[in-house]
């Protein structure tokens, strides 16, 4: 059976206090790789995915975005959702829950990484169970500062901890995901709510939250350091994508 995904959440309204002074100009979601603009880079993931519309938030130059939007010709529909307030990234999932039809499979993307993946394994594997989301999931050099699980040895999480001091694995959470609408009821509404912190732990309780191992090159281009390591690696990474 073939699996229809139609719609993501690309979630884009971050702060980027770690990049600066780069994101005092430029929202974190816009700064270049290899002369082009991050969202770039993910629009054209949603284009080769076939998906039809996207819904990006924004609250940090905000209006960067919207030009940037209304410069593009893609057959992607863009759907902006401004937060005066940032809501997480649960928060606004659950805002914005009438993006999302009863029974429709859904993609969110951290717009923040950069990534050059083959996501063929995630949706064939979110086809095997009826939890409510599968995560992509990565091998990190530094699990401590990411958010790490315990797989089962069918892919089940059994726990999730955002930035351990001590970590049980180095399988980290590539800010990838492919949810069920179902995902919904377990996002209560009008409070900030952030999906590492506040979400997965309890789905992982819930045996309602599963993981692969995603092929391919990610990167969290939080810190300096990591995005002009970024540009360097860009190149290779997008030569060599599965």
């Amino acid at each position: 059976m073939s699996l229809k995904v139609a719609k993501a959440f690309l979630l884009a309204a971050g702060l980027g206090t770690r990049l600066r002074p780069l994101t005092e100009r430029v929202p974190k979601c816009l700064v270049p790789i290899g002369g082009r603009p991050l969202l770039s880079i993910w629009l054209e993931v949603c284009e080769r995915l076939g998906l039809r519309e996207v819904l990006i938030n924004t609250h940090h130059l905000a209006d960067q975005i919207q030009s940037w939007v209304r410069s593009l010709q893609s057959p992607v529909r863009i759907r902006l959702s401004h937060e005066p307030i940032l809501r997480g990234s649960g928060g606004t999932l659950a805002d914005n829950r009438d993006f999302i039809r009863s029974g429709e499979d859904f993609y969110i993307f951290y717009a923040d990484n950069l990534v050059a993946v083959d996501l063929t394994p995630l949706e064939r594997f979110h086809r095997t169970h009826d939890g409510a989301l599968t995560l992509g999931l990565f091998r990190a050099p530094e699990p401590e500062r990411c958010g790490i699980v315990a797989l089962d040895a069918a892919g089940r999480v059994e726990n999730f901890e955002e930035k351990p001091q001590k970590p049980r694995s180095d399988l980290a959470n590539a800010g990838i995901y492919l949810a069920r609408s179902e995902l919904f009821d377990y996002l209560p509404k009008d409070r900030f709510l952030d999906l590492g912190h506040d979400v997965l732990p309890g789905l992982a309780q819930a045996g309602k939250v599963w993981g692969t191992v995603l092929p391919g090159y990610i990167r969290d281009i939080g810190t300096l350091e990591s995005y002009w390591r970024a540009q360097q690696e860009w190149p290779s990474a997008k030569r060599a994508a599965p």
